[in-house]
This record gives C-alpha cells, structure tokens and sequence, in this order.
C-alpha cells in the first residue's frame, strides 16, 4: 500500500491528529528509526475529514500544536504553555493581585470570611510548592559561605523581632495589634525575597540560602521569640505554635522535596505553574484575614498601615547597614537587605488566626500588600546601583 495515498477514512473522536499518526503509521522494520509522531501527516495531500465536519490540510499540519476547530481535540503540550504563561503574567503581577483581593475582602467582607478556616490549609500548600522547587545546592551555598548566610539569618531573627517591640513601645495600639506586629517580625523571610534579589541584581543564591534556613528553623525560632516579645499582650502558647509551624511548614517541604526526587520529570513540568498557586494562596489568605478584620480596619487601618511601613522600611535599611558593617558586598547587601525587609507574612496571618484573633492578623495581611509593592520599588533602585570598587577591579584586569 502506498502510503501518500492512504487517508484514514474516520479517526476516532477522542485522538487527535498526532496521536493518530503514532497509530496509523508505525514502521513496520524495527531497526528504522521512528519518525516525529507528526510526520506521516504531513505527506498527506488530501484533506482529513472529521466527524463534526471540520477538515485539516496539509497546510494546517506545518504545526504539531494545529487542532481542528469545533474544541473536540486538545493538545496537552499547547494547554502547559498557556497555563505556565499565565502562571508567569500572575507571579510578575503579584503585588497587583495582592492588592486587588485586599479590596475585594473588605468590600465583600462575607464572602471572603468563608476562606478562613482555610488559611493554614491554603499556607500548606504554598510551602508545599516551595519544597517542590528547593534543591541541594540551596544548601550547600550554607556550606560553601557560612558567614554570609549567618550573617543575613541572624540580622533576620534580630533586626525585625526588636524593630516590632520598639514599633509597639513607641506606638499606641491595642494588644491584639500589637501581638500581631511582632508575630510577623518574628516570622521566617518570605520567598518573594528571592525575585526581588533577582530584580535588583543581587546575590540570589544567598538570598535563597537565607530563606531556606530561616524557613526550617522557624518552627523552633518564631515561637521562642513570639512568647518572649509578645507575651506581655496576649497568652502564647509556645509548644503548641511549633507544633503548627511543624506541620504546615517543615511537613509540606518535606513531602515537596520528596516528591521532587521521586517523580521529577513530573514535578519538573508542573514547576512553572507554581507561581500561579502560590500567588492564589497568598490573594485568598489576604481576602480572608481582611474580611474577618473589616470592623477593626476601618477603625485602626491607617494606624496599623503606618506600622508596617515603618517596620519594613527599617527592615530594609538595617538589614543593609548590618551587612556593610560586616564588611559584604553590594550585591550581598542588597540579597540580606530584602531578605530582612520581607517577611513570610502568610505563616503570621495563619498563626495569628489560630493562635491570637482576625484582628491580630490584619498587620500581617497589611504587611503582604506592602511588602511586595515596596519590594519591587528597592529592587528598581537598587538595580541601578552598582559596586564601584568592583567595576574599577573589573576594568584594571581587563
């Protein structure tokens, strides 16, 4: 049979065009290599006719991605793509969508609220998807530069605990309030972190070794320094916040990195669509943290805004004044400044809802929006900033 000449009178409903080819046109001597599955298809001169009546010509076969109209064939390769570019679109646009669903969750309070007993599940998730993107070397750049990474954990667990205490001492508010600005400033970096290093060409490496350290040592580190610091306003229960931090930090990572070693090729595909997981987690835990808190926004709002801003900031600039003083470059000074600046604010808006009340997570929520938008604004900044001692070396041995 000459196979030019041959068109499968009627292919089944469910196959699309490629799947067809591997099919229909099988070579039948084994030592020939097989061709791509869209091959055979292409010396086809006469047009296919399908069932809903849709015809494919050879013109329509120069794409592997061409499917015929009507929605009846779908190729899984062409959905991946549109699904890893929205995913890219959202995670460039997070502080955007952030900003949205903040908005959305004090407009429709009650819609919003339902999400609530949700927020640790929806945090489980987010840090699930971290632990399907950490890899060993995370850890070896711990190894390889023990100081730097020291260096920007310490300024971590230090610099935004104390700035919290000092922010409640000089600032009148309420004690659920100010639980929640210290339990936030006692909370590990955030991985926005890392994106924003990466923006303002830092050092990314030490950005995510710092991350990843402070991630893991969260469950022991945050509960100490809440019950020290924010004892005072509300009962902290220790014991019982590192037992949570366990299970909705250290356990998704754990069950993220093994998945990563058992099936990679499959975690390996579904890594750029995190991004879009991740981002939907954070909007709804905000929508719900702010639709619980509407009452207690719309009577302290500014207040709590003011605080954050003021916490950040400092963040920011101490975070980089500790590692000039310690001697590190720009671009590990900027890696440690935005690591300190930025925090997992997800993990204080779920600890602050289970452990202290909706109003004492809203300077979380709060600090979720702002830190992204002020993130993004040092990350341009910082971008344009180089290290003149650096470029003068670079110049000489050139």
């Amino acid at each position: 049979m000459n196979i030019r000449h041959y068109v499968p009178s009627r292919p089944p409903i469910a196959c699309p065009p490629f799947a067809l080819a591997r099919k229909q046109f099988q070579p039948h001597n084994r030592n020939h290599p097989r061709k791509p599955p869209i091959a055979p298809l292409r010396l086809l001169k006469q047009a296919q006719s399908y069932p809903n009546g849709t015809k494919i010509t050879r013109s329509d076969l120069d794409s592997e991605d061409a499917t015929p109209e009507g929605g009846e064939y779908f190729s899984w390769e062409v959905n991946v793509k549109a699904l890893s570019s929205l995913s890219a679109f959202v995670g460039k646009t997070f502080a955007i969508w952030v900003i949205v669903f903040a908005v959305l969750g004090y407009v429709f309070p009650d819609v919003f609220k339902q999400v609530a007993p949700y927020i640790v599940t929806l945090l489980g998730i987010i840090m699930f998807g971290m632990g399907l993107t950490i890899s060993v070397d995370d850890f070896r750049e711990v190894v390889k530069r023990p100081y730097e990474v020291g260096i920007g954990v310490v300024a971590q667990f230090l610099i935004m605990p104390l700035l919290a205490v000092l922010l409640t001492k000089v600032i009148p508010m309420s004690p659920e309030v100010a639980a929640g600005v210290i339990l936030v400033g006692c909370c590990p970096g955030g991985t926005s972190s890392n994106v924003m290093t990466y923006l303002s060409k830092g050092d990314v490496a030490l950005s995510v070794a710092c991350t990843s350290v402070t991630t893991l040592a969260a469950p022991l580190v945050t509960p100490f320094l809440v019950w020290l610091f924010a004892s005072q306003y509300l009962p902290v229960d220790g014991m019982a916040m590192f037992i949570s931090i366990v299970k909705v930090v250290l356990v998704p990572l754990a069950l993220g990195f093994a998945l990563q070693k058992l099936l990679p090729s499959v975690v390996k595909s579904a890594v750029p669509v995190l991004p879009l997981v991740s981002v939907i987690g954070i909007v709804l835990i905000v929508a719900a943290v702010v639709g619980a808190s509407k009452g207690a926004i719309a009577q302290s709002g500014l207040l709590i805004f003011a605080v954050v801003v003021l916490h950040n900031g400092l963040g920011y600039l101490l975070g980089f004044t500790a590692a000039k003083v310690f001697g590190l470059s720009l671009a590990k000074r900027k890696a440690i400044a935005i690591e300190v600046g930025m925090q997992n604010s997800g993990l204080g808006a779920a600890l602050a809802n289970a452990y202290f009340s909706p109003v004492a997570a809203v300077p979380s929520a709060i600090f979720s929006v702002w830190h992204n938008i002020s993130g993004a604004l040092l990350a341009n900044y910082f971008s344009s900033r180089t290290d003149e001692a650096a470029d003068e070396a670079a110049i000489k041995a050139s």
